[in-house]
């Protein structure tokens, strides 16, 4: 399957959607031969379900595809996408959809079902194509599943491949690909141009640590994307054990959200300026890692006590977020897969966010329901700013006690973003545990395409 949709010119095959409530009624008007056909097969419009009629040459005259009923529907998205993988090889047009269906949830979602992850072993693929739906926006459902695909990509790739030197490269790459201007400041350079806590989580890895920044548009509202990109996380010398260093390849996958996002940004020409910053390091051990009880200068000027290395995206995040805020900026967003405790709160489908900025959230919310990207806003609860402050230090990068690890962990970003007039935090999982329709298992994106919605209710574009 193609990430794209089918050209116009093609033949294609329609597509009847069905929910179970109109089945009946819509099998009564199909001839008795088709009506027998439709009864051996046993389709009844079950959520998922579809069945092919043949034509006299013994080909596929059309599709009947289940849409089963609204309690069934909420359970999942894309159903359509889950139907598209399983289709025979040809180019497909939807000439019916029942009362509920939204067009360009269910076209984006096809063409999601064509994400494989083949650079490593070549994956089986359906030929199915879509036509394009005459009202859906056809460049901006493509450019938002290739800024999808980009993400995932970035995400699966094994460290191996994608450590801080190759993430650089793919961070470039995209910026030569939409005329973007690219900067990295590497190793050693992190300390004389005051980024000294990335320089410290990353200093004990191969790869050398660096602060990755792009710039693109000269014009309008000023956006600012900073992305987590630990591309590796052993735990440091709080080192994880197996169980939870299994799958620390996708620890990088706030950068990889944020530029799947940008992507998106980009190839839509949205009207506004925009900056990501990435600070690109690997979490590993040797002489020269940094300890429990360390205290470290931040570039904010904060000290910070080290209570736990693992605890260490936070670090790399903050100084990145304080050269955002240096820099007059309308909209500063963070993304990282940041805290177990989110994941424990609302588990790996949901995106949980943190914003203080109730029109922010509004946009966010509502955006969010519209293109089918779920997310649930968390609290900045301020009370619990007294638990990042260990007294010996400004701040505490993993209090004790266990208790509220994700709101934390916001708070603590927080104290490095004190003058732009909005921020946002996403604590993502930035994967899929199991398969789901237009979801294989592996690297997802995860609010980026609600960010996208929103942006011209908050911005002003």
């Amino acid at each position: 399957m193609s990430m794209k949709f089918a050209q116009l010119s093609a033949a294609s095959i329609p597509l009847h959607v069905i929910s179970k409530l109109e089945c009946e009624s819509f099998l009564s008007g199909l001839p008795a031969a088709s009506q027998n056909w439709v009864a051996a097969q046993g389709f009844t419009g079950s959520l998922g379900s579809f069945c092919a009629l043949p034509n006299a040459e013994g080909g596929i005259s059309a599709v009947l595809v289940g849409y089963g009923d609204a309690l069934g529907r909420e359970r999942g998205r894309f159903h359509l996408g889950g139907v598209a993988a399983n289709l025979p090889k040809g180019a497909y047009h939807i000439a019916q959809s029942p009362e509920g269906f939204d067009v360009e949830v269910e076209a984006l979602g096809w063409l999601l079902a064509g994400y494989h992850f083949d650079k490593y072993r070549k994956q089986p693929a359906s030929g199915a194509e879509l036509v394009a739906p005459e009202s859906v926006d056809v460049a901006r459902i493509e450019a938002i599943a290739a800024g999808e695909a980009l993400t995932r990509d970035l995400i699966n790739t094994p460290t191996s491949d994608m450590g801080p030197e190759q993430l650089q490269a793919a961070f470039f790459d995209l910026a030569k690909a939409h005329g973007a201007v690219a900067t990295a400041i590497v190793g050693e350079d992190l300390l004389a141009q005051n980024f000294p806590m990335i320089h410290t989580v990353g200093r004990a890895s191969a790869q050398e640590p660096r602060l990755l920044e792009m710039r693109w548009g000269t014009a309008g509202p000023k956006l600012t994307l900073v992305g987590k990109g630990v591309c590796f996380d052993t735990g440091g010398l709080n080192i994880k054990p197996g169980a939870s260093m299994g799958l620390m390849k996708k620890d990088m996958g706030g950068s990889a959200a944020v530029l799947g996002l940008a992507q998106m940004i980009m190839s839509l020409k949205l009207p506004l300026q925009l900056r990501v910053l990435v600070p690109a390091v690997e979490n590993s051990i040797d002489g020269s890692a940094f300890r429990p009880s360390d205290i470290l200068m931040s570039r904010k000027g904060l000290t910070v006590e080290i209570n736990n290395t693992d605890a260490e995206g936070r670090l790399v995040l903050a100084d990145a977020l304080a050269l955002a805020d240096e820099e007059e900026t309308d909209f500063v967003i963070s993304m990282a897969t940041l805290t177990g405790a989110a994941r424990v709160a609302v588990g790996p489908d949901l995106a949980p966010y943190f914003c203080g900025d109730l029109d922010t959230v509004a946009a966010l919310e509502n955006s969010a329901k519209r293109v089918a990207d779920p997310v649930w806003r968390m609290p900045f609860h301020t009370p619990y700013e007294a638990m990042i402050e260990p007294g010996i230090a400004d701040l505490d990068n993993a209090p004790s006690g266990g208790f509220a690890g994700s709101i934390t962990a916001a708070l603590f970003l927080r104290r490095f973003v004190t003058d732009a007039p909005r921020y946002a935090h996403f604590d993502i999982y930035g994967w899929q545990p199991t398969a789901a329709a237009a979801r294989p298992k592996g690297g997802c994106g995860q609010g980026t395409r609600a960010i996208l919605e929103a942006l011209p209710a908050i911005l002003e574009l």
